[in-house]
């Protein structure tokens, strides 16, 4: 029995020296992130030179908030757009995503024909926080999406549409699941295959592409809180925390990949499919960049 338990803590304590040693550089990202928009928020208007070169004196001195830490981003643009945020109070004291939360936890507990269900695909609804993650025996990223419609299908169900109507719903669900039980984003990179999807995901997010040549990082890490059409652009920190979000454009909720092609688009590209390894890979950096953040979905945005 001691040799048995002294194997077991041999074999966690090589597995998590492993996943450090994999994740040695992501973590080095994330820092220099959060250092970033620390220093980019610090005082918005004592640094405009540096980071705010077409804004206007009124509204860096009375526009945003400063002295912003880690933490303050996981509600995005929120977190330094005064006028904005007013709104977002308001709408969050009556949010119009309330009733998807009880229809994802009724779907959540429907039974399939064969008498099974995705409480039995997802036993603790309270995971949101761990998504996307990379699967050891598939040897590839997976994201909540695609575990779910894998759920439906292996249960003999249709897939469900991966960016609105009950996949947003059923996300609701377990975000708020996960918010009200304190979880945090917690994303693991175990092996050097996992260690090259996230480098791919990177890759992709600061890659300049489409005929605006402009890149994911050109609006939300460089150009994070810049006025684009009346609205601050959001922080890639914390970017993904917030997920499903009910937009007002959309009059509807919508989970995080619909957001992204929705935005490459407008970029001038066009988007990975939403169960494609691009895709996924993407999600997975984008993820990481949030570790530690508490989960805060569903919301709302404009």
């Amino acid at each position: 029995m001691k040799l048995l338990k002294a194997v077991s803590f041999l074999s966690l304590a090589l597995i998590t020296l492993n996943a450090s040693e994999f994740d040695k550089q992501a973590q080095k990202d994330k820092n220099e992130l959060v250092k970033y928009f620390e220093a980019k928020f610090a005082d918005p208007y004592k640094e405009k030179n540096r980071f705010f070169p077409y804004s206007t004196d009124d509204e860096l001195k009375n526009g945003y908030s400063k002295g912003l830490k880690h933490m303050d981003f996981a509600i995005g643009s929120y977190s330094y757009a005064k006028d904005a945020k007013e709104q977002y109070e308001a709408i969050k004291e009556f949010p119009p995503y309330e009733d998807k939360i009880e229809k994802g936890e009724t779907l959540y507990n429907q039974k399939f024909v064969n008498g099974k269900s995705l409480a039995t695909c997802f036993p603790d609804p309270t995971v949101a926080g761990n998504y996307p993650y990379y699967d050891l025996n598939k040897k590839e990223v997976i994201s909540l999406t695609t575990a779910v419609n894998q759920c439906l299908t292996d249960n003999g169900e249709k897939k469900w549409n991966a960016k609105k109507g009950d996949m947003a719903a059923f996300q609701a669900f377990l975000a708020y699941s996960s918010a009200e039980e304190g979880k945090k984003v917690d994303i693991k990179i175990p092996n050097k295959q996992a260690q090259e999807a996230y480098e791919r995901g990177k890759e992709y997010y600061y890659t300049q592409r489409g005929y605006l040549k402009m890149s994911c990082a050109t609006c939300h890490v460089q150009g994070a809180g810049e006025r684009v059409r009346n609205e601050k652009l959001s922080p890639l920190l914390g970017q993904t925390t917030h997920f499903p979000v009910y937009r007002l454009k959309w009059g509807s909720l919508g989970t995080l990949e619909r957001r992204i092609a929705g935005c490459i688009k407008d970029q001038g590209q066009v988007p990975p499919k939403v169960d494609s390894k691009k895709m996924h890979e993407l999600l997975y950096f984008m993820a990481y960049m949030s570790n530690g953040m508490p989960v805060d979905g569903p919301d709302v945005r404009k």
